[in-house]
């Protein structure tokens, strides 16, 4: 599955949800084009569907071949015409938008399809066993029945991979390369650890080969890239200007001109690097920046006591959000604290996992923090847990979970919407997570700790670094080399933290929605202050952000100020 169109699609349905106004024939006539739409969609794209709760595709991989590239192509541009014959103006103003954003998410698709062709230069495959895993939505005999159907299918796409790859970009065989052990390690150990509950023999002897076949299919495919493509690749990871522009266009909704963008970005990364300056002469005038951050790193919880910090910002959060009235908290269950599951840890620190639009039978959601682990040694712990210093532990509960992306997903949740529960614009939901930890400190929350907001400040310029490398790395003005430079010298990153952010932005162009969409949003409080003058509340604002679900900001602007006005 492609993201770009997931995201967009999944905007379609929130507007016109519980508050729309009765659908005359033109709604009800384009409700129905964007059902059949989705009817084509989903088993095209099994994996996905299954993420969002539709189980009866669980026995189904995406057709990764050339010949399954063509025919999804050919149906978006079918449906493509489709949507583009709607007459708009027979349509009320949410319901057009409505229309916007699904043209534009079927032009996203067809640009990643045919222009930018990520499936020819990425010899990734994605994992959607883990999909099957994850949640217990059926007995485990069930699941493990989809499981072997998927995996028999697993063999197939990763030949289909090898005929796709034509001289991929170097740096996407190194990537898959570092990767392709742990995918491996996924099927011996963790794959059958999920489903350790089965003792029917049979079904465990069905499982057994299809999973051996697995692992054998991925070292073959180790051995070959390591052997017959490595050497040989010199293909280029960058998108091009007018592929970014184009890509930022379908993808957000956002149709400033690059250079623009880059003036937006340099301007808010000065800005953050002059207040990191500010704070740190605060804590200590007598050290530079790089002392006083070195200095706040090795203040951090004990390994064992890191879920309880966990927990304890968390009440300190609500309590605040409470208080101040920052926003109002939808009613649900806390999200339930654990370690990540094993075959995360790799990648990622924190994140949230949220349950599906229709995933009816479970629907906890679970905030992951990875843990150090005990066979390490002490000195990778100690720097593991630098990661997780006392500055950084509410910044991170702040973007996932309170007021960030959990309270997101409530607000998401309680519209009773289909595909937009789960996946969002970009440049919304990262951007309002990223929003939120400044935010939450400008209204007073840690009592104007430095600490704290050195914190802040630190992950801000990260997410400045991603903007700036992002547009020039994939403009062909910045080398990876210069783009690890500007993370360490510019965005204040250690090393190893370059390097990793530096090899995610050669497949990940557009991270720069982080601050786009904070700046977005922060632009968008301001206008909507001065629209509403002494009327203006901070609750009542970001209740009506919550309103708008995931949609870029254009749209969200458009409803809550009645105006096509700049969004930046």
């Amino acid at each position: 599955m492609r993201t770009s169109l997931a995201i967009m699609i999944s905007a379609l349905l929130l507007i016109s949800g519980p508050n729309a106004r009765p659908a005359d024939s033109a709604v009800a006539n384009f409700n129905a084009l964007t059902d059949k739409f989705l009817d084509f969609f989903f088993p095209l794209h099994p994996s996905f569907a299954t993420s969002v709760g539709f189980h009866q595709f669980d026995t189904k991989l995406e057709d990764l071949t050339a010949a399954g590239q063509e025919e999804l192509a050919r149906g978006l541009k079918e449906y493509l015409a489709k949507f583009e014959a709607v007459d708009r103006a027979k349509l009320p103003q949410d319901t057009a938008a409505d229309l916007d954003w699904m043209i534009a998410a079927i032009r996203g698709e067809l640009l990643e399809i045919e222009d930018i062709q990520q499936w020819r230069k990425d010899p990734e495959v994605t994992n959607s066993i883990f999909l099957i895993m994850k949640r217990n939505f059926a007995p485990p005999e069930d699941r493990l029945r989809s499981v072997i159907a998927r995996e028999s299918q697993i063999p197939n796409a990763l030949e289909a991979a090898r005929q796709n790859l034509q001289n991929p970009p170097k740096i996407y065989v190194e990537i898959a390369l570092e990767q392709l052990p742990d995918e491996t390690d996924f099927y011996r150990k963790d794959v059958p650890d999920a489903f350790s509950a089965v003792k029917d023999p049979k079904l465990l002897a069905e499982f057994k080969a299809s999973n051996q076949a697995v692992i054998e299919a991925f070292e073959s495919f180790q051995k070959y890239l390591k052997d017959s493509v490595l050497p040989n690749a010199k293909g280029d990871f960058r998108l091009g200007a007018e592929n970014y522009r184009k890509k930022l266009l379908y993808d957000e909704m956002v149709d400033i001109p690059l250079d623009r963008l880059l003036e937006i970005g340099y301007a808010d990364l000065h800005r953050n690097q002059q207040a990191m300056k500010d704070v740190a002469a605060k804590i200590d005038p007598n050290r530079s920046v790089q002392e006083v951050l070195a200095e706040i790193q090795k203040k951090h919880p004990a390994p064992d006591h890191l879920m309880q910090s966990f927990r304890d910002t968390f009440k300190g959060l609500t309590t605040f959000i409470a208080e101040k009235k920052i926003i109002t908290i939808p009613a649900g269950p806390p999200p339930i604290l654990e370690d990540t599951p094993p075959f995360m840890r790799a990648t990622t620190s924190a994140s949230m996992d949220t349950p599906g639009a229709y995933e009816t039978k479970t629907r906890e959601a679970f905030f992951n923090v990875t843990e150090p682990d005990p066979k390490w040694p002490a000195d990778r712990t100690e720097q593991w847990m630098e990661s997780f210093n006392n500055s950084m532990i509410p910044g991170t509960a702040i973007h996932e979970v309170y007021p960030g992306h959990y309270v997101q997903f409530l607000w998401i949740n309680q519209l009773h919407i289909k595909v937009r529960k789960l996946f969002f614009c970009g440049s919304n939901a990262e951007g309002w997570a990223h929003y939120s930890e400044q935010m939450m400190l400008d209204e007073g929350y840690g009592n104007g700790d430095p600490v704290l907001r050195m914190g802040q400040l630190e992950d801000a310029l990260l997410r400045n670094a991603r903007f700036i490398v992002g547009i020039q790395m994939h403009t062909g003005n910045m080398t990876l080399d210069q783009a690890k430079d500007f993370f360490i010298k510019e965005g204040y990153q250690l090393p190893p933290v370059a390097d990793v952010e530096t090899k995610r932005g050669t497949s990940d162009p557009t991270y720069l929605v982080y601050t786009l969409g904070k700046l977005q949003i922060l632009k968008l409080r301001e206008d909507y202050r001065k629209m509403r003058g002494k009327d203006f509340i901070l609750l009542d604002f970001h209740d009506k952000f919550m309103q708008q679900g995931g949609v870029p900001l254009k749209i969200v602007r458009k409803a809550m100020l009645g105006d096509d006005s700049p969004t930046l």
